[in-house]
Formats: C-alpha cells, sequence, structure tokens
C-alpha cells in the first residue's frame, strides 16, 4: 500500500534527483554503490525501513532503522515524500531531508521501488527514473532461486518482480545488468546526460545568449 503527499513545487533547481528501481536479485544495491564511488558529488537519499538490519548494513548509511510505531507516526504526520509496505516492512523516503538537499543544490540518488517511484515522478517533477534488469527471465528466476527460500516465497516473490516489470512503460530509462561494470558505466552515463540537459545549465549559459 502507498500513499502520496500533495503536489509540491520542484525544489531541485539545477539540482538533479535519480530514482534507480529493480526486482529483486537484480543487482541494483551493488550498481548503486558502484555509481556512487564514482560520481562522489551526487548524495545518497537514505530511506527509513521498519525491516531488520541485515549483517554488515549500518544505520544512517544503508537505512535508518525504526519502529513500524515511528514509521507510522511519521506516516501521520506526511514525513515521507514516498511510503511502501513490502513483505510486511514499510520503506520510505523523508520529504524534508530530500527537499533541503536538492534546495541546497546537492544532486540526489534514491533507490525505490516502483510504487514509491511513481510517486515521486507525479509530485516532483524533473526528475529521472532507471529500471534495471537482468538479462533474462530466466536468470531473474536464477537469482531469486539462489536466496535459499521455499518454493511458495520464491513464486511470490517472482509474481511481484514481474508486477513492478510492468511498471518499466513510464521510466525514463532501462539498464540491462548483464555485466556489473557495464551496468555502472551505463547508470554513470545516464547522469552526466542529464547534468548536461539544457534547461540545467541556464544560468552558464545565459551569458552567452545576451
Amino acid at each position: 500500500m502507498n500513499k502520496s503527499g500533495k503536489q509540491q513545487p520542484d525544489p531541485a533547481g539545477a539540482a538533479l534527483f535519480m530514482v534507480v528501481s529493480a526486482p529483486s536479485g537484480t543487482g541494483k544495491t551493488s550498481i548503486c554503490r558502484e555509481f556512487l564511488k564514482l560520481c562522489p558529488d551526487i548524495r545518497f537519499s537514505v530511506s527509513s525501513t521498519t525491516r531488520p538490519a541485515r549483517p554488515g548494513e549500518k544505520n544512517g548509511v544503508d537505512y535508518f532503522f525504526i519502529s513500524e510505531e515511528a514509521f507510522r507516526e511519521q506516516i501521520q504526520k506526511g514525513a515521507f515524500a514516498e511510503w511502501v509496505e513490502n513483505y510486511g516492512h514499510y520503506y520510505g523516503t523523508a520529504r524534508e531531508i530530500m527537499q533541503n538537499l536538492l534546495a541546497a543544490g546537492c544532486d540526489l540518488l534514491l533507490d525505490v521501488e516502483p510504487e514509491g517511484a511513481k510517486v515521486l515522478k507525479k509530485n516532483y517533477p524533473g526528475g529521472v527514473f532507471v529500471y534495471i534488469l537482468p538479462p533474462s527471465l530466466e536468470d531473474l528466476k536464477s537469482r531469486l532461486n539462489r536466496r535459499g527460500e521455499v518454493p511458495e516465497v520464491m513464486q511470490k516473490r517472482l509474481g511481484k518482480a514481474m508486477d513492478e516489470i510492468r511498471e518499466i512503460v513510464w521510466y525514463d530509462y532501462v539498464i540491462i545488468n548483464k555485466e556489473i561494470q557495464d551496468a555502472v558505466d551505463c547508470l554513470r552515463s545516464v547522469y552526466i546526460a542529464e547534468k548536461s540537459r539544457r534547461e540545467r545549465v541556464m544560468e552558464k549559459i545565459s551569458p552567452f545568449l545576451g
């Protein structure tokens, strides 16, 4: 389930926010991490979640890990730019953090599922939306099987993945993750190209226009 906020003015100005989505098991997290190493000027928007931290994850770095009660309180306050419930856990993007960083001219990278991404696309004009796919449906099934889950859970995840993939029609870019470094290079190329859009560099080119 999902709840959107009211229509918001574009807070970005020359700043850019990129939203990356992918079905489970596609390597999205690894791609984003490598991309951030290559593009240190873009900030990662840390989401809040009610799920427990996994081994190696750090609070405030990978996620803000909070209780379900605290998350629900934030929902009531309208604190999230988007939020979703997924497999019994909640995930959300803090509205204030996102708006403040964009208003300060910081570029942002957001790791958001399609349901939340659609809310951001509606309420925050000017974003760039990228969907990452595995090389094939067989590869997606294989990656999900590696999780070692019971067949019922695996089928549920596969069904959800297929539902999410159908949302690809409104994304701006699609990257096929056949080789992770190639996928990282594609994401970096999207970022570089989008930063060069005319409307994002108007302040720099206006002196040439008289």
